[in-house]
Order: structure tokens, then C-alpha cells, then sequence
């Protein structure tokens, strides 16, 4: 099922009707909003049958240790010019494509100018402006945006959630589907979100030794960029409240909060120490 990304769905559909098919896409969006689950039911749309686990027209790269090599670009391009056994073309989704190292990036490139046979390329990112901008250049660009919160909430009160479980469960998926759905496939989640919120209230208020103790206990998480992303939904927050209520300390928040995105953005893609990061980012908070 989709959740909200009507306009987006609309186009796509309508585009596979009409037989308009780019040669490469590039789905550009935060995670979790759904921009794997929309290319994967578009291509059974477009191909007119439902996907199975080892579809020989499918073929998924994902990163593997916070990149994705030239070895598995080099090893997609060899199955793209492998010929269809059901005579059908060939789609390639890669997700986290900003992960590509240089070297891979070159490879799409070079596939990109030079397409063969009957094949779809659809690359999904978070953070698009890594990507070469002559990759960007030769794809079909489709934005997604967080979903509006009152839709991630009807989703959730069809699934047989209550009214308030709902309103603080679409609350907490910052209009990410994604986090819905994880929210709603383990209530653990739930409760360790709720739980990360107040510790990150009480760590603001607290001396700088009681905040590097929390660090250490902290970075032995496994959900660490999680963790990250729900403090800065709380900067947010508080950077809106500030405007409603007129306070002065809107400058300082904005600064928190690109502070704690570079850092997020940091551990994400590279080998950063974890530690020291958060130790920085706690500094200035």
C-alpha cells in the first residue's frame, strides 16, 4: 500500500500507460518515505505481473559497509546486457545510490551515456547532491516529501490503532510511512522512541560530565542514526514552538540543528568517530 506521494504515483503510472519510459530515475527523497516500496510496485505495474524474490529482470545494489563499489556496478552492468529470458527489459535499483564510491559513479556515468538494450535504471537517495551532477543531469528526477501527518495517521487507524495511539504515532514518524510501519510492526519501538525523547530532554539540562557518560552508553547502540534523527525532530519542534511563542533563541537552535545534521550526515556515509562527534555536538548544545 502507498502512503500518500499521490502526485508522484500519478505521474509514474501514467507514464508507464503511455509507454514514456525515461532510461534512468533518480527518486530523490529522506529515508524512509517510501521511494523503494513506490519503484518496486511501479515495476510490476509497468511489467504488468508481480515481482518474485529472484526475478532475473530485477536486479537490487545496495551498500555494503556505508558504500557501494565499482565491483557491484561493474557486476550490474554485466546482468543488464544479459539477455531477458521473458524477453521483457531489465530494471536496476539502487538504493543509497550517494553511497557510490567515485569510481562507481563513473561506471553509471559511463552506462548512463551509453544505455544498451532494454533497461530502467532507477537510483533512490537521500542526498542527491552527492551524486555527480551529470548523473543527475541524464535521470528523470522525482522528488518525495514527508507525508502530511493526517494521512500516516488514517493508515494507521485502518490497521485498527486507536485515535491518540495514532496521532502520537504519526507524530513520532515525522511524516516518514516507513517509521509508521516500523512503529506499527514492533510496539518496542514505540516505547524506546518515547524513551530517547525524554532522555534527550533530561541530557540538555544536565553538566557536561553526566552528558559524556550518556555518549558512552549511547554510541553501543545499534540504532544510533535513529537516536540522531529523533533529536533533531525535538530541535525542530522546539525551533517551531519558539517562533509560536516569540522567544529569542531561534538563531541558536537553527545552529543546533544544522550542527546535528552534518554529524548525522557524517556518521552515515563515513568512518567518523562516533565519540568524538557526539562529544563536539555536546559541546555546543
Amino acid at each position: 500500500m502507498i502512503i500518500g506521494h499521490q502526485k508522484q504515483w500519478e505521474f509514474l503510472k501514467k507514464s508507464g500507460e503511455l509507454k514514456k519510459l525515461s532510461r534512468a530515475f533518480l527518486f530523490a527523497g529522506q529515508n524512509k518515505l517510501g521511494k523503494k516500496t513506490i519503484a518496486l510496485k511501479w515495476i510490476s505495474l509497468i511489467k504488468g505481473s508481480t515481482l518474485r524474490g529472484q526475478d532475473p529482470d530485477l536486479i537490487l545494489i545496495s551498500p555494503k559497509n556505508k558504500t557501494i563499489q565499482i565491483s557491484q556496478i561493474r557486476e550490474l552492468i554485466w546482468k543488464l546486457q544479459l539477455t531477458s529470458p521473458s524477453a521483457s527489459f531489465k530494471v536496476a535499483i539502487i538504493d543509497n545510490a550517494h553511497l557510490m564510491t567515485t569510481e562507481a559513479q563513473h561506471a553509471v556515468l559511463k552506462t548512463l551515456e551509453e544505455p544498451r538494450g532494454k533497461t530502467i535504471l532507477i537510483l533512490i537517495s537521500s542526498q542527491p547532491e552527492s551524486l555527480f551532477s551529470t548523473i543527475r543531469s541524464r535521470c528523470e528526477i522525482i522528488k518525495f516529501y514527508p507525508v502530511a501527518k493526517i494521512e500516516i495517521e488514517n493508515y494507521l487507524k485502518k490497521q485498527g490503532i486507536s485515535e491518540k495511539k495514532a496521532r502520537l504515532m504519526a507524530s513520532l514518524s515525522r511524516g516518514k510511512p516507513g517509521e509508521a510501519i516500523d512503529l506499527l510492526l514492533n510496539p518496542q519501538k514505540l516505547e524506546n522512541r518515547q524513551k530517547s525523547i525524554k532522555e534527550f530532554a533530561q541530557i540538555l539540562n544536565s553538566p557536561l560530565y553526566l552528558r559524556f557518560q550518556y555518549i558512552k552508553d549511547l554510541i553501543k547502540r545499534e540504532n544510533l542514526e535513529e537516536t540522531l534523527d529523533l533529536w533533531l525532530y525535538c530541535l525542530r519542534n522546539s525551533l517551531m514552538s519558539s517562533f509560536q511563542k516569540n522567544q529569542s533563541n531561534q538563531r541558536e537552535l537553527k545552529n543546533n540543528i544544522q550542527l546535528l545534521e552534518k554529524i548525522n550526515f557524517l556518521l552515515s556515509t563515513t568512518n567518523l568517530n562516533s565519540r568524538l562527534a557526539l562529544e563536539i555536538l555536546f559541546l555546543e548544545l
